[in-house]
């Protein structure tokens, strides 16, 4: 990718205290920009994200979309810089052709007049496999992860603005951690990551600095994800889809304490 931007850029402000003084100072900010996703030639999305680990993003929107199986489905992802924000051109492989098709149709649907409709509603909330991989991580290790997950967040040390997920192995440490102003795509890139070095789960489990939303249940699952683990709360539907799935589901996770979802 020509000109790469980075994920942070400094920017002024004026520091107000209490005790009614201002001072000039410059502080790190999370970049925020579009990535417009081309799938086989056919726009498919735009995304606010950060523009890093975009390759590792690309492996894993597209696994998280249903568009493919495995790494050999995505043949190449090519990020570009412009004026407005980065292109991110993705390449499957033919036999995908007709999945991303299909879910064009449905995005241009769901753009136009929102979730409307029985197809649409059906597309929602299509079935989840079941989750086969066992997680064979100890409380403890719940508790080891969430401990050491700060040193694996260096774009929020620098910053305060950003996601993180990691991969968190059965003793709970932290393997591999992505970050991204959104906790969609802080997952999307560390399931991508995982999937282009050959990771597997091995027992472990998924740390989410965020809330859990039924879609990071769903992104978890269709990853092979045992375990899930989110900062903050669930949403009922996020509850009731990993009941659903068979994905155990940990929440309000802190360093005292931790509540375990139980269908």
């Amino acid at each position: 990718m020509t000109d790469r931007p980075s994920p942070t850029i400094d920017a002024p402000f004026t520091r107000l205290a209490a005790d009614g003084r201002a001072s000039a100072i410059s502080r790190s900010l999370a970049v925020e920009t579009p990535i417009a996703i081309e799938i086989n030639g056919l726009g498919y999305a735009v995304m606010m994200a950060t523009p890093a680990d975009l390759v590792d993003f690309a492996h894993g929107f597209c696994l998280s979309e249903r568009l493919i199986e495995g790494a050999d489905d995505l043949v190449d992802a090519e990020p570009h810089a412009t004026e407005g924000g980065v292109i991110l051109r993705i390449t499957l492989v033919p036999e995908r052709q007709a999945r991303v098709v299909e879910r064009v149709r449905h995005r241009i649907s769901e753009s136009s007049c929102g979730l409307c409709g029985i197809e649409n509603l059906e597309q929602a909330l299509r079935p989840l496999p079941a989750v086969t991989n066992a997680a064979t991580a100890a409380d403890a290790a719940i508790f080891r992860a969430i401990a050491e997950l700060r040193a694996h967040q260096p774009l929020n040390a620098e910053t305060g603005a950003v996601h993180a997920a990691a991969l968190c192995g059965a003793d709970g440490a932290v393997r591999l951690a992505r970050e991204d102003v959104g906790r969609h795509n802080a997952f999307d890139k560390l399931i991508g990551a995982m999937q282009r070095t050959g990771l597997g789960w091995d027992g472990g489990f998924a740390l989410l600095s965020a809330r859990c939303s039924y879609e990071l249940v769903e992104k978890a699952v269709l990853a092979g994800c045992p375990m899930l683990v989110t900062i903050s709360a669930p949403t009922s539907l996020a509850v009731r889809r990993a009941a659903e799935a068979g994905l155990r589901l940990i929440a309000l996770a802190r360093a005292d304490a931790a509540l375990l979802s139980t269908p």
